[in-house]
């Protein structure tokens, strides 16, 4: 059967991407299930940005993450169900709520950076070890090109520039 995804090139390069972003979670939650890990993989960056940043309200959470806030206020409650992160309301504005990792979400991150973590980005490393040009350095160049004139705003271009 034709991989149509693959057959239309740059038209459907965001599906694609989301298609291995999605298989990557898959795997990893494979490797994580084995385990006997108590989260999605898909929550591991939440907690790799509070060990990274320290404590952080839910907006600037989100903000490091790239992600939406209602996704990352979800997903702090999921976390702080299984005790893992803290909420509490910031001491300068009770109305911002400030996240940290527990003691039990600090135990998991450091058992993930020295157990998990290193095998999941080694068999990535293994992955795209012999591709041709600097992977991640492609992904980052193609993330700024976003920021900087988003994907509507150059086929805007590119309509304009065809008629």
């Amino acid at each position: 059967m034709e991989d149509i995804l693959r057959s239309l090139g740059f038209l459907c390069l965001g599906s694609r991407m989301k298609r291995i972003g999605e298989q990557l979670q898959a795997d990893t939650q494979r490797v994580l299930d084995r385990l006997d890990m108590r989260i999605q993989s898909s929550q591991y960056p939440l907690l790799a940005a509070l060990d990274r940043l320290g404590p952080l309200p839910v907006g600037e959470l989100a903000q490091a993450l790239g992600v939406a806030q209602p996704g990352v206020t979800r997903i702090v409650a999921l976390l702080a169900d299984l005790d893992l992160v803290e909420v509490n309301p910031s001491e300068d504005d009770q109305r911002r709520r400030i996240v940290s990792l527990s003691r039990n979400g600090r135990w998991l991150v450091d058992k993930a950076k020295r157990d998990i973590w290193p095998s999941i980005e080694n068999a990535v490393a293994d992955l795209c070890a012999d591709l041709s040009g600097p992977l991640l350095g492609q992904l980052a160049a193609i993330e700024d090109r976003l920021a900087a004139t988003p994907l509507h705003r150059r086929a805007e271009n590119a309509r304009g520039a065809a008629s």
